[in-house]
């Protein structure tokens, strides 16, 4: 019985999770697939763009359909924000990368840093008006010559003007990043809220990140509080889906 597109890209998906079609390997030519099955090349392309679709195999040039990577990298929940980290100089996507045993440097860390009016979200998180000045530090995170996340923070001007926080030298803000600066200048972090949520990305997104089709991202809100309740910080990261592995350790309440 001849079999579809549907069925082909089952019979392919499964070889792919079982490691018939190693990550980063090529699978077999469209024709000879299509020789294998009795089908047409045009079902193959069909099942082809589904897969890539799912994220789960990229066509290239000249080498033909290869099965995406995924290596999945730690990111720790509230561990990578602990307190004994960055205050002796190790910034969060640095601890990320240390307990998923992948090295790390500042150059990994890019940025741009401005200041704009704030739009609505921000204005909203730090209770001013809209189009009021913040500061904007707009970094991308690189793993080797791969991006894996963009990460951008806002700052009251009062908070941050005249400290590393401002500065648009490439790599985080000195030992211990942003949250380091702020204890510096009496802002110590204390508690924060984050929220996540997935979607697919804008165009924008997916060539900054160099997303293949069909890969969603990952997005995070975070605030970031003293103790006495001040927002110190509200921040935006967008996440390639396949590149962290999300992981929280917390006490159950009562």
């Amino acid at each position: 019985m001849t079999i579809g597109y549907r069925e082909l890209a089952d019979i392919l998906r499964a070889g792919i999770q079982q490691g018939d079609y190693p990550q980063g390997s090529t699978l077999p030519k469209q024709e000879q697939i299509a020789q294998e099955h009795g089908i047409n090349i045009k079902t193959v392309r069909q099942t082809i763009r589904l897969l890539e679709a799912e994220g789960l195999v990229t066509p290239v040039r000249r080498r033909g359909t290869v099965v995406r990577e995924r290596p999945p990298m730690k990111r720790l929940g509230v561990e990578r924000y602990a307190k004994s980290k960055w205050k002796f100089g190790l910034v969060a996507f640095a601890a990320d990368r240390q307990i998923s045993g992948r090295p790390w440097s500042p150059t990994d860390q890019t940025q741009t840093v401005r200041q704009i009016p704030a739009d609505a979200e921000t204005a909203e998180a730090f209770e001013i008006s809209e189009g009021s000045p913040v500061w904007e530090r707009a970094r991308l995170i690189k793993e080797g010559d791969s991006p894996t996340h963009m990460l951008t923070s806002y700052y009251r001007p009062e908070d941050v003007e005249g400290t590393p926080l401002s500065d648009p030298t490439p790599g985080p803000a000195g030992p211990g990043g942003g949250f380091a600066v702020l204890t510096i200048q009496g802002l110590e972090p204390d508690s924060m809220t984050e929220t996540i949520y997935a979607r697919m990305p804008t165009p924008d997104e997916a060539e900054r990140l160099q997303l293949p089709a069909g890969e969603p991202v990952m997005v995070l809100q975070r605030r970031t509080f003293t103790r006495e309740g001040r927002l110190v910080e509200f921040a935006r990261g967008v996440h390639a889906a396949s590149r962290f592995a999300w992981s929280y350790t917390f006490q159950i309440p009562d």
